[in-house]
């Protein structure tokens, strides 16, 4: 087994020495570091002898010896350097070793007592990796439980070598030829199997038992297992002491408190078969029929307590025995009647079924409403003569003859299956009665109260179970005045067990196949056994969020009791009248602040319905946790239960609207943890929001509106209060930003590939792969520096655009962030691995090593270096026109993402086979790769045939003009202007340069406005006054000009806006979409009725007003609205808009158009003024008119103008030819010109 911390050094064998009457002896393997049992040897832990040595196994002498020492399998023991002291004189000559028979033969061990057995999911051998530096395996004996991974030497041994608590798994993966390991938070342990088939299944199975587990320490607070006494002790003879602790009726043994934190321990010790002795001074032994354990305490006080509390375990172990021995006597009770794991300790007493510890788990999950869940071991008072009865008269097998009736084996459960699936089914076997068998009487109440009236009276305690749980009201009246309640009736006939039947059903919560009712508040009481008190720190409440640290003088000590669903507080214990309460009804939130926040360590908000803020404080952590669970679990309804399981930072209660339903909004839950926000809405399932994958998050602060934007999704969060509505808003902002500097950490795309990886690699395929010395020429420090830190604030805000950002300042900001990034894309651990692949000199071998190292890569970094190297594939292939081919590429990216000192060539040479293989390596799909190199290719002739380029030197105010033709009020000669257009200038400009050449003023409410007219699709569309206007003359066809004439329904749609509540916008209106036949150009279709809704993100489009999936979806922001439709199409009224839908991904660019026509003219200007709002956040025109555009008219340059020729747009190509001719003779002379046309 192999650790990622630092191991100690390892000590030098000890060699061993023969003894009179030669005994065997062990002698220390070099490469062994295993919790090895030093409770093995004689003066510290003896050996119990067995008289029947017929029944011993032959062994050979075998010269080469060992000597077993306390060795972990993760680090070496301190000051083990020498002999072990823990030798007996009068047995061995030897210090640090132990005496088998002289006969050669091993001691058979004793037969395993029922309770060291657990619920054993999966064992067999495996062989474990030793410690660094070791060269071979060793062989082990593995068993899988379900709170412990163990490991022995052999499969007879009682005591394991270590063990490994599954609560602390965060991994379990397949790595190497028949290998897999079993990753904790700062350790990785590596096994091999014997065949593949062998690897795979306990990687299957492990993945299953670990999967939905809490990270928690099995010993921790809450637990069953709650540590009573914990320490360190010496073993006797070892210089190094163990950390020891006593929790239940355990003893459990780890190399140090660490280890104990983290889960990793060497053994446990079941105290039902052990027994304390009192030794002298500071000693005493453990004495079990397997071993003898001499420990030696601190001082003679603390043996006292030890040896106390060793004793009180033992004494709670042979009490607790008793039960569930009791319970196994029905031989079906001896497995779970859930998932058939062995040994079951717990119960649902109320549903009469024996479950094992994870199936009770999600029992609990269900609320004592439904499942009354108890220990066979720890309640005994719960566990009465009659309750025992009870269970061994029906056993889970006859139980299940009618909860599990009718289960599919599809769904049914084993004891490997994961939290997810033992959730789903025991809420469909129990909460819904999916699986049970019906009663002949279901659905006739009359009937199944007479029956069960009738049944008490007998012993048939399987068919009482049937009829209560298939509707019969266990309070019925009787109509007997001697005997009026069901339980009554069974007690006055002597019938003690179906009367304790009842009693535990009193308050049952019947199944329903579909669970219905509203989520109201008041149907979700607070259940009675929601209880907790003790004291806390309180401020005075407050009206306003809590933005300044409180220090601990500004907290008042404050006795708080949570009963009955009711937190009050009070100023001592000592008073009966508290200073304050607060029903469970009444909080609508509960925050948890990040520690030391504020004066006190921990922490919490309550956030009350009268818009009230409680800040609570201690600097118990313990005491926090629980606080905070039992005030949830008080305000929390049934429905939402899971939410409680979460480490939640904030839970609380809110209104949302959800897809189609805009006008009611329904009451959900939720809960947020990290950046994942878990929601719970009315008669829905659970689901995950991910924050940091949202399309678009955004707050409409008039309305109090949170929007959550996700993939084919929109989650509208409302604010009933304001205080904690902000507090929500703040918490998930922050949850949905970058968390931190490693990759899982950043905002991220549907992909997981972080948004900044994707801006810069969009920005570049579109812009800059013909950049010469792309990705090698340095951009300007400050401005990467600001990108940067914007793309770190909100990456997913920021749009990287032409002009406003320079193509080398984008890829500087991609390399830097690659350089800056924690653990690197390659992860800090695997890296050097990379590195020592790229060595390989056999290429065959080198790519295959690659693959086997992607496919370890977390899944983000997996799928951000597939984008990269898909991106730098492609920059290379264009390598004539940017001069990176692939050793350039391989230059600059290797110290960058190997984050090395780039001094030799390695990090290079790794990057390089990447691109070069980049097919085999990432098994990619040929025609697409060819299909996307077209499309960049297109992307190049495209920007080439219209001239834009990326001078190397800095542009200067006159390069790029270009001559348009423009028109004013109607197009005819006559009206004809042109003009110079630079790169910069906006529809605004472009009008006011037109008016001022005909000294035409512009008086208020004179919308002036530049228009694009395209005369072959009968269409023209109002540009914005800030659209840029050279990229709509490039994009415009020969049938298209730009025509300056006034807005004629500006100022109507602007009344229409600021009389508008709400952004969106829903109605009917008829649609037809333009369609081909086998690409004739003959249109299809027809215009049909269709609904859409119109909001912040997209346009959706439903089949009706009933409809709750949409048909269509389309980003708003990729829409371009025309007024007009052309007759053509036969539109059936004249107010229609024609739109067209262009998709800016690089992987496949769209376009497509369609017609929508609306009944009346001003139902299609309010459509017309919310499109445009919405694109433009509600700026449709300048607040001071469009005078502060007017510009006066620039002086025309010399005839050089830069290396982008100045060229008329519009007119015949003799027209054009002679502009051209005329600007390289005498420039001025077109302005004359021009100048007497305007006159």
């Amino acid at each position: 087994m192999q650790e990622n911390s630092q191991p100690s050094a390892q000590p030098e064998a000890l060699s061993a020495k023969r003894i009179s009457n030669p005994p065997l002896f062990v002698s220390v393997d070099d490469s062994s570091d295993d919790y090895m049992e030093a409770f093995l040897f004689e003066g510290s832990v003896q050996q119990r002898k067995v008289a029947d040595r017929d029944m011993s196994l032959q062994v050979p002498n075998h010269k080469k010896e060992r000597v077993c020492s306390f060795y972990s399998d993760d680090e070496l023991l301190e000051d083990d350097q020498s002999s072990p002291p823990w030798q007996d004189d009068s047995i061995s000559g030897k210090p640090g070793s132990f005496c088998l028979p002289h006969t050669g033969r091993l001691s058979t061990p004793i037969k395993e007592d029922g309770s060291q057995l657990s619920t054993v999911i999966k064992m067999g051998w495996l062989d474990k990796n030793p410690p660094q530096g070791a060269l071979y395996y060793q062989r082990r004996w593995v068993k899988l439980e379900v709170d412990y991974l163990r490991y022995f030497d052999n499969e007879k041994e009682v005591y394991s070598k270590g063990f490994i608590s599954t609560a602390f798994i965060t991994n379990v993966s397949a790595v190497g030829e028949l290998k897999f390991e079993v990753a904790t938070d700062n350790r990785t342990f590596i096994f091999r199997a014997e065949s593949e088939n062998e690897r795979n299944e306990w990687v299957t199975v492990l993945s299953d038992c670990t999967r939905g587990r809490n990270r928690q320490s099995a010993l921790g607070p809450g637990s069953p297992l709650a540590p009573e006494y914990q320490g360190y002790l010496e073993l006797r003879g070892l210089r190094s002491k163990l950390y020891t602790v006593v929790a239940s009726d355990k003893v459990f043994l780890y190399k140090n408190a660490d280890d104990y934190r983290i889960g990793v321990g060497i053994t446990s010790i079941d105290m039902n078969v052990g027994n304390v002795k009192d030794s002298e001074r500071r000693s005493f032994d453990l004495t079990t029929p397997y071993r003898i354990f001499s420990f030696i305490a601190e001082s003679e006080a603390a043996r006292e307590q030890w040896v106390k509390a060793m004793r009180d375990a033992i004494g709670e172990a042979l009490s607790n025995s008793e039960v569930v021995e009791r319970i196994w006597a029905e031989p079906s009770n001896s497995l779970c009647a859930d998932c058939y794991a062995p040994k079951p300790e717990w119960a649902a007493v109320n549903l009469c079924v024996v479950i094992c510890k994870r199936c009770a788990g999600e029992h609990r999950g269900l609320g004592p409403s439904i499942s009354k869940v108890r220990s066979l071991k720890m309640d005994k008072k719960v566990w009465t003569e009659e309750l025992i009865q009870v269970f061994l008269g029906l056993g889970n097998e006859r139980v299940n003859s009618f909860w599990a009736a009718n289960i599919p084996p599809s769904e049914a459960l084993s004891p490997s299956s994961c939290s997810e699936d033992r959730r789903r089914f025991i809420t469909n076997k129990y909460r819904q009665g999916k699986y049970r068998k019906y009663h002949p009487l279901y659905g006739n109440q009359r009937e199944l109260n007479n029956a069960l009236c009738i049944n008490v009276q007998c012993s048939d305690l399987l068919e009482t179970l049937s009829l209560i749980f298939c509707g019969a009201d266990v309070n019925c009246s009787t109509g007997m005045a001697s005997c009026p309640s069901p339980e009554s009736l069974a007690s006055a006939h002597s019938q003690p067990l179906q009367a304790e039947i009842i009693r535990h059903n009193l308050n049952t919560e019947l199944p329903q196949l579909q669970l219905e009712g509203d989520m109201n508040l008041e149907h979700y009481q607070p259940p009675p056994c929601v209880s907790y008190n003790g004291f806390l720190y309180k401020t005075g409440s407050m009206a306003r969020a809590v933005t300044e640290r409180k220090v601990k003088e500004e907290f008042s000590r404050r006795w708080c009791t949570l009963n009955d669903g009711t937190f009050s507080y009070y100023e001592s214990d000592k008073n009966a009248t508290p200073n304050g309460t607060l029903k469970g009804s009444e909080i609508v939130c509960l925050a948890v602040d990040a520690p030391e926040k504020h004066g006190f360590d921990f922490t919490f908000e309550l956030y009350s319905e009268s818009e009230r803020i409680y800040l609570f404080g201690t600097d118990d952590p313990d005491s926090h946790k629980e606080w905070v669970k039992c005030i949830a679990k008080s305000f929390i309804p049934a429905t939402a239960e899971p939410l409680l399981r979460l480490s939640f930072e904030r839970i609380g209660r809110l209104r949302c609207k959800d897809g189609l339903n805009l006008q009611k909004s329904k009451v959900g839950w939720f809960a947020l943890i990290g950046s994942t926000l878990h929601v719970y809405l009315e008669n829905s399932k659970g689901e995950e929001i991910h924050l940091r994958k949202l399309n678009e998050l955004s707050i409409q602060q008039d309305s109090e509106v949170l929007v959550l934007v996700e993939k084919g999704r929109t989650l509208y969060i409302e604010g009933e209060r304001k205080l904690d509505f902000s507090g929500w808003c703040g918490a998930i902002q922050a949850a949905a930003g970058s968390g931190g500097d490693t990759l899982s950490q950043q905002q991220l795309t549907d992909t997981d590939i972080p948004v900044i990886v994707l801006s810069c690699i969009d920005y570049i395929t579109q812009c800059g792969l013909t950049s010469e010395g792309i990705y090698r020429k340095s951009g300007v420090n400050s401005r990467v520096a600001a990108l940067c830190d914007r793309f770190r604030q909100d990456a997913r805000s920021l749009r990287l655009k032409e002009g406003e950002h320079q193509v080398d300042d984008v890829s500087n900001t991609l390399k830097r962030f690659f350089r800056e990034l924690k653990e690197g894309l390659f992860t800090s651990e695997d890296a050097g691995n990379w590195l020592s692949a790229a060595a390989v000199q056999d290429e065959d071998e080198k790519i295959s090593k690659y693959k086997v190292l992607l496919d370890r890569l977390p899944r983000v970094n997996k799928a951000t270096l597939q984008a990269l190297i898909n991106h730098l594939y492609c920059v290379q292939r264009f390598s004539e026109l940017n001069q990176m081919n692939l050793h350039n590429l391989a230059i600059v990216f290797g110290p960058t993402l190997f984050q090395t000192d780039g001094k030799d060539y390695t990090a290079g040479r790794a990057v390089e086979d990447l691109i070069q293989h980049y097919t085999l390596i990432f098994e990619v799909d040929e025609q697409q790769l060819n299909k996307q190199l077209e499309e960049i290719k297109a992307i190049i002739q495209m920007r080439e045939k219209f001239g834009i380029k990326f001078p190397s030197h800095q542009r200067t105010e006159h390069d790029g003009h270009f001559i348009c033709t423009v028109f004013l009020e109607e197009v005819n000669p006559a009206a004809e202007q042109h003009v110079k257009v630079p790169g910069s200038m906006t529809a605004a400009e472009l009008a006011c340069e037109v008016l001022d050449r005909r000294n035409i003023p512009v008086k208020d409410r004179d919308y002036w406005s530049c228009w694009e007219v395209c005369d072959k699709e009968e269409m023209e569309r109002p540009l914005h006054y800030q659209e840029r206007v050279l990229p709509i003359i490039h994009s415009a066809g020969n049938d298209s000009h730009l025509l300056i004439k006034k807005h004629p329904a500006m100022e109507t749609m602007r009344i229409y806006l600021a009389t508008k509540l709400d952004v969106s916008k829903h109605g009917m209106m008829k649609f037809r979409e333009e369609r081909s036949i086998l690409g004739l150009g003959l249109p299809t279709g027809s215009f049909h009725d269709r609904f859409f809704i119109l909001n912040v993100t997209s346009l959706r489009m439903y089949k009706d007003v009933r409809s709750h999936r949409s048909d269509r979806e389309w980003p708003v922001k990729n829409l371009k609205i025309y007024l007009g439709i052309k007759k053509k199409p036969r539109p059936p009224t004249c107010w229609g808009l024609t739109v067209v839908y262009e998709s800016k991904k690089q992987e496949k660019p769209e376009r497509h158009q369609w017609y929508l026509c609306c009944e009346t003219q001003s139902e299609m200007r309010e459509w017309y003024a919310t499109f445009l709002s919405i694109q433009y956040d509600g700026d449709l025109w300048p607040q001071d008119g469009l005078q502060q555009n007017r510009v006066s008219r620039r002086a025309l340059p010399d005839t050089r103008h830069g290396n982008v020729s100045l060229i008329p747009l519009r007119g015949s190509e003799n027209e054009m030819r002679n502009s051209v001719a005329a600007f390289s003779q005498d420039a001025l002379a077109v302005g004359r010109r021009s100048s007497s046309d305007d006159t």
